[in-house]
């Protein structure tokens, strides 16, 4: 009865084996700001099995505006742990695990060896092509999105059969990314972007990714959404030798 009372508007949409499916599968995510928060709180409501929070940062005054999960009483305290707190009262059957650590190739490699689904919402490309390098070592899909001022982009990861971050954005250099973390963004901007993560997550766990292969590109100002069609490069260093 607490499955069907939490979760009955879901399971009308995607079905009880949906929601099977969806008990079953763990989710990292790898940045607990604009975009992270958002997800977090939609894997944390929707009932995934477990959720990690990956992230170092403590949280700052000008993150309330688009950070969902914090308030001003938060300032200073350790974002991972905050968000821990929140998610684990927005439910109690989602065991969250918050890792307030800064990233590196080992702490990636034990998080991506873990998780089903692993979820890029980081604002530096430098953590971002870290954590791209675990998924594909271990074969994770990876759900990437970034977001600035009006304009983001999301993309669906699947190691072996559609380009990863080292091959698609050597390609792609004029898209959103924040410099010396400061990014100018709109709070609405980071939520619609976060919300197309999201349902990223939800849709692979439930084994139809819409993006995998596809490069969703969004213009806020002007309401332009459009997608690319990418094609994987066999020579590219992380991922060419998969397939």
């Amino acid at each position: 009865m607490r499955l069907l009372d939490r979760y009955s508007r879901q399971v009308a949409v995607i079905g009880e084996e949906g929601q099977r499916r969806i008990g079953q599968s763990s989710v990292a995510v790898f940045g607990v700001g604009g975009l992270g928060t958002l997800v977090a709180r939609y894997v944390a409501g929707g009932g995934f099995k477990r959720l990690y929070l990956v992230d170092f940062d403590t949280v700052s005054l000008s993150d309330i505006h688009r950070q969902i999960l914090y308030t001003t009483e938060d300032v200073g305290r350790p974002k991972a742990e905050v968000a821990a707190r929140v998610l684990k009262a927005v439910n109690p059957e989602v065991e969250v695990v918050s890792v307030a650590e800064p990233i590196s190739p080992a702490l990636a490699e034990m998080i991506a060896k873990e998780a089903d689904i692993i979820v890029d919402a980081l604002d530096n490309w430098a953590s971002r092509h870290v954590v791209n390098a675990a998924a594909v070592a271990h074969r994770k899909p990876l759900i990437h999105g970034a977001v600035q001022e009006w304009y983001g982009h999301v993309t669906t990861i699947v190691p072996g059969r559609t380009p990863c971050l080292e091959d698609l954005f050597g390609r792609f250099k004029g898209l959103p990314s924040c410099q010396a973390g400061y990014c100018p963004v709109l709070g609405p901007a980071v939520g619609v972007i976060a919300s197309l993560m999201a349902l990223e997550v939800f849709k692979t766990a439930l084994g139809a990714p819409s993006l995998a292969g596809k490069l969703l590109v969004v213009d806020l100002k002007h309401m332009s959404f459009d997608v690319l069609e990418v094609a994987r490069n066999p020579n590219c260093p992380v991922c060419g030798r998969l397939g």
